[in-house]
């Protein structure tokens, strides 16, 4: 048995010592970049109003994605929602545009992931609780069942890991992180 051990450690502890500090942070980058940005930059394109003024005027489906159970007790009348309203909708906006690029271009990683962990609470809560209730049990998922892909449940567990990895390992070597810290460090 020690010398399976023996021959266990000399196979992968060895790697794992070339792998530290890249790998994983690499890996969990290239995994956001090629899975999720985009979808949530479409999300974001469909809160905007339209044309120039567009971009501070959000459009009736931004309310109703972010505010779903307020919409429907004013009408779906935007004018009786406030600033508070306003100012969440147009930051949920900016945050779906902004927090992925930033991941994928490897600037600030640790805070736009922490920043994108509580996107997606708060986006799956409302999902949860806001869009008629509790979802749907196909919709929802569960953990630890023979089902992997609920959309909230499941999916969203693995978003966070990745984002979970960024924060504690950040961006990795690839990155304008990395850039910035050689430059700050060499002049």
């Amino acid at each position: 048995m020690k010398s399976l051990i023996s021959l266990h450690d000399m196979a992968f502890l060895s790697r794992s010592h070339a792998t530290d500090g890249w790998l994983l942070p690499t890996l969990a980058r290239f995994t956001f970049a090629a899975t999720l940005p985009v979808y949530f930059w479409a999300s974001a394109l469909t809160k905007l109003g339209e044309g120039i003024p567009g971009l501070i005027r959000p459009s009736l489906g931004a309310y109703a994605q972010i505010f779903p159970r307020q919409m429907e007790a004013v009408g779906y009348d935007v004018g009786q929602l406030g600033t508070f309203h306003w100012l969440v909708v147009l930051a949920g906006t900016y945050a779906e545009f902004l927090l992925p690029a930033l991941i994928v271009l490897g600037l600030a990683t640790r805070l736009a992931a922490l920043g994108m962990i509580g996107f997606v609470t708060v986006q799956s809560l409302t999902d949860l609780y806001g869009h008629g209730g509790i979802a749907q049990p196909e919709t929802l998922g569960a953990w630890f069942d023979r089902f992997p892909d609920g959309a909230i449940l499941d999916q969203r567990l693995f978003w966070i890991f990745v984002l979970t990895v960024l924060v504690a390992k950040g961006a990795g070597p690839l990155s304008l992180d990395r850039a910035l810290r050689v430059q700050v460090a060499s002049g």
